[in-house]
């Protein structure tokens, strides 16, 4: 008897920017071009690195040019709503070429598993797995040994660090790592959430309430089996059964929000929940009140981008400000415009409008 093909059809999307089909297969057409790494750049050498084949775990490391000492370790977990984006697309390749040399550290730029293929917790599990990675070079004789951290990194000083959905990721790696130990003792000095995605099932703040539809909708789309939905302690930091936020496996915490960003409120009611929990560690809150949702990872070269990088530098040195010879920053002279530009800002306002939800 013959058989009649069944032609594949939408199982569930978010418009535009992916489509999941009855065959399993993923349409993502607003994805941003990825670039390839460069060791020669004058200002921030990169190169991209395994840290696992089982699971899938890779990333872009980058270096300040010729570092004459021991440098702060970030490890960075980029955002677009646990779906979407990468630690190899342009704009965060070109991100952190203007980042490296101003903060004057090295940036470990994590490329995580995406739901829906891989639903979460499994974006968690592999920036865990990537920390510890991080970590383990501290030893003498490390089994996926990295020369640029063991060269010219310094492991009392590692942070994490991640925007919008990667702040978010950045809270449950803190929290993991006040329960859990690193390899060879390791701590971690400080966490920077930029523009956190946090939510709940009721608003805070000055929020409007209709973009609840929109983040129960998203977060069920990466994570549809989360106990509690979007009240689990993994979006919502003090659901029902999140462990104490006095448990946060960091000294120092700096959370950044904007103005105009959509998830400015929730920025804002994470930092007060830690300032109230009991937590021992140093909090600062940064705001700029006339920008939008990350902001500086699109256009770090502009004037308030300059001055939350400078910002996060100061964070990262904080430890060794004393001594100024480990914090050699320098200002890098404006971009010109060029038609390649003009069209990698149309993509990035493109994404943008999913970044802001």
């Amino acid at each position: 008897m013959a058989t009649t093909d069944v032609p594949k059809h939408i199982i569930s999307e978010i418009p535009t920017y992916i489509t999941v089909y009855s065959d399993g297969t993923v349409d993502r057409p607003r994805q941003p071009p990825t670039v390839p790494p460069n060791p020669n750049h004058p200002n921030s050498p990169s190169k991209d690195i395994i840290i696992s084949q089982n699971p899938n775990i890779s990333a872009r490391i980058y270096l300040p040019k010729n570092p004459t000492t021991k440098l702060p370790i970030l490890v960075f977990f980029h955002g677009g709503g646990f779906f979407f984006e990468s630690a190899f697309s342009k704009v965060h390749h070109e991100h952190f070429n203007i980042f490296i040399p101003l903060a004057n550290s090295i940036v470990v730029s994590v490329e995580y598993r995406l739901a829906p293929e891989h639903p979460l917790p499994a974006c968690y599990n592999d920036c865990w797995n990537s920390l510890q990675w991080v970590a383990s070079n501290s030893a003498k004789n490390p089994v996926n040994p990295e020369p640029w951290l063991i060269n010219h990194g310094d492991f009392n000083r590692v942070f994490i660090g991640g925007a919008s959905a990667g702040g978010n990721i950045v809270h449950n790696i803190a929290m993991r790592a006040g329960s859990e130990a690193l390899p060879n003792d390791v701590k971690l000095l400080g966490a920077i959430l930029q523009h956190p995605l946090f939510y709940s099932s009721y608003p805070v703040g000055l929020e409007n309430v209709k973009l609840k539809d929109f983040y129960s909708y998203l977060w069920n789309f990466v994570y549809p089996s989360a106990p509690g939905g979007i009240d689990n302690p993994m979006v919502n930091p003090v659901g029902i059964g999140a462990p104490s936020l006095d448990g946060l496996g960091c000294d120092r915490m700096i959370v950044c929000v904007a103005g105009k960003d959509k998830l400015r409120e929730r920025g804002v009611w994470y930092y007060e929940l830690i300032k109230k929990s009991g937590w021992k560690g140093k909090l600062e809150l940064f705001e700029e009140e006339d920008e939008d949702h990350v902001y500086h990872i699109f256009h770090p070269e502009s004037e308030s981008g300059q001055k939350l990088i400078k910002h996060l530098a100061s964070f990262l040195h904080e430890y060794s400000l004393s001594n100024s010879s480990n914090f050699r920053p320098f200002l890098l002279p404006p971009l010109c415009s060029s038609s390649q530009d003009v069209e990698g800002d149309s993509a990035l306002r493109r994404i943008r409008l999913l970044l802001k939800g």
